[in-house]
């Protein structure tokens, strides 16, 4: 396909004056739009957010479903977006009088006077281009789990939002739920005592990983601007089963199972025991061979399970250990559990829905707590204890539970930067949640750093194969400087290079 030119857009309008233009247009903007301004009809300010939906299939589904019915009925779908027709089609039938787009740059830049917000649902790769974007007009931001792609992304995003003074929220609803908060309660009232260890899990990945990239290179669809979908990534041949979901198990566009659960069920801890950046990972990946003594090496793909160990200094000065695993792996069974129940099940499972997508597990010195993903339906262990737990609310709930995370959004758009709370923001939460998550994927990509050598083998003779640096070692992390101190090859991970054509990332 054509390469689009450094300095220019899809439609050939320089991304400098895109971001000029616009932000001058957004002047002295503040919540309601110009369009719904005076005359019949007209609605006072701040009664309604109009958002511009950035996807429309997948999570995106989920996302314009949710704000179209806020309770309060104070949101607007103003605007669709998406590169992929087939995606964007059922959306288009339910919101027929929103203009619909392609190409986000085309969108922001046509029509910014006109939408208060943005909901961006895309995949990983391109997050942080869109996300910034937005912001830099003054929009307030919903963005899908991770924020981004790279670490160094995460930081850009999370400044980028108090510089220029916009709500945001990450798209982790199980921050707003009930159980987060009975969770505060019971830990502050010393139910399990001093948190030592949490283990997370999950049954990603349920896409493929662990193979090699397809060689074959089949006729892109024609509902599908293929070129657009890449974005910010290399030029890459299209590819069957990819699009719209599989993208995930690929480094290039994805972030694997850590990156689609990692913020869900790394969440609670991080959120209730105030976890800042972990100072060491280290763990270990599934290898697959192709033939004997031969390793099949997939660099471009995430493995097919993996186990993470972070570790962390806790504000009052305690270490804790926050184990990771994916893939099937799970933390040893539990005494406390009658051996005929289900593990999963019986510490993750969401009550009467048999939704098992994750669970993390509390250790401390007097016992032990249980969640399913997102800190829904909180348990302690053993499981008759529950029947006697008498810890009185302390802590306000969100309207809605989960579903109230989006709406809590919108409320605190239309109020304004800094006059209501969100359970997300990226300042103090989804950005340093973000790059932890992600720093557990540079470990698993320096599994595949390696160098060439030969080695007499007792029973096969001289063999060739090869060296894995960055395996089987710890990873000293210096959380605020973004930087690997004991390994420098693993911080070429921290940050990518944007195709050309698609700029850069900068505040």
């Amino acid at each position: 396909m054509e390469q689009l030119d450094e300095t220019k857009d899809h439609n050939g309008i320089s991304r400098a004056d895109f971001i000029k233009k616009a932000a001058i247009a957004t002047a002295g903007f503040y919540i309601v739009p110009r369009f719904v301004l005076g005359g019949k009809g007209y609605t006072a300010p701040s009664d309604k957010l109009y958002i511009a939906a950035i996807g429309c299939g997948g999570e995106a589904e989920n996302d314009i479903k949710h704000f179209a019915t806020a309770p309060k009925k104070n949101a607007v779908i103003a605007f669709l977006c998406d590169v992929d027709d087939r995606q964007a089609a059922p959306r288009r039938k339910e919101f027929p009088k929103a203009p619909y787009y392609h190409d986000w740059r085309e969108l922001f830049d046509k029509q910014h006077k006109n939408f208060d917000a943005v909901t961006v649902a895309i995949p990983d790769h391109n997050h942080a281009l869109v996300g910034l974007s937005a912001m830099q007009l003054k929009k307030h931001l919903y963005l899908q789990k991770p924020l981004t792609h790279d670490i160094y992304e995460a930081r850009i995003l999370t400044q980028a939002s108090e510089k220029y003074q916009v709500v945001t929220q990450m798209g982790d609803q199980g921050a707003s739920c009930d159980g987060m908060r009975t969770m505060r309660e019971w830990f502050e009232a010393g139910l399990i005592g001093d948190i030592e260890k949490v283990y997370c899990w999950t049954d990603r990945p349920v896409w493929p990983q662990g193979i090699s990239w397809p060689k074959t290179s089949p006729p892109i669809p024609k509902e599908l601007k293929w070129d657009l979908w890449l974005g910010t990534a290399k030029q890459t041949n299209y590819i069957d089963n990819l699009v719209p979901f599989n993208w995930r198990g690929w480094w290039e566009f994805g972030t694997g199972a850590l990156g689609d659960m990692g913020c869900h069920i790394m969440g609670p801890p991080f959120k209730l025991l105030g976890l800042g950046y972990p100072t060491e990972v280290s763990g270990s990946a599934s290898t697959v061979y192709s033939g004997i003594f031969k390793e099949g090496i997939y660099p471009e793909s995430g493995p097919v399970s993996s186990s993470i160990k972070f570790k962390f200094k806790q504000q009052n000065g305690k270490n804790l250990d926050l184990y990771w695993m994916d893939g099937g792996i799970t933390p040893e069974r539990l005494n406390e559990l009658d051996p005929a129940l289900n593990m999963n099940e019986a510490l993750g499972d969401f009550p009467g829905e048999n939704d098992f997508e994750g669970c993390t597990l509390f250790i401390g010195t007097k016992g032990k707590v249980s969640c399913g993903w997102g800190g829904s339906h909180p348990r302690l262990l053993p499981l008759t204890l529950n029947k006697d737990i008498n810890v009185p609310e302390k802590y306000p709930r969100v309207a809605g539970g989960m579903d109230g995370h989006w709406w809590q959004w919108v409320d605190a758009s239309i109020a304004g930067y800094g006059k209501m709370e969100v359970d997300s923001p990226f300042v103090g939460y989804a950005g340093p949640l973000t790059e932890t998550v992600l720093m557990g994927n540079l470990l698993l990509r320096t599994f595949n750093l390696r160098e060439k050598i030969k080695r007499n083998d007792p029973v096969y003779g001289n063999m060739e194969g090869y060296k894995f640096s960055g395996r089987y070692t710890g990873l000293n992390w210096d959380g605020e400087n973004m930087r690997v101190t004991n390994f420098e090859p693993a911080n070429q991970y921290i940050r990518r290079t944007y195709r050309q054509g698609w700029g850069e990332l900068k505040l």
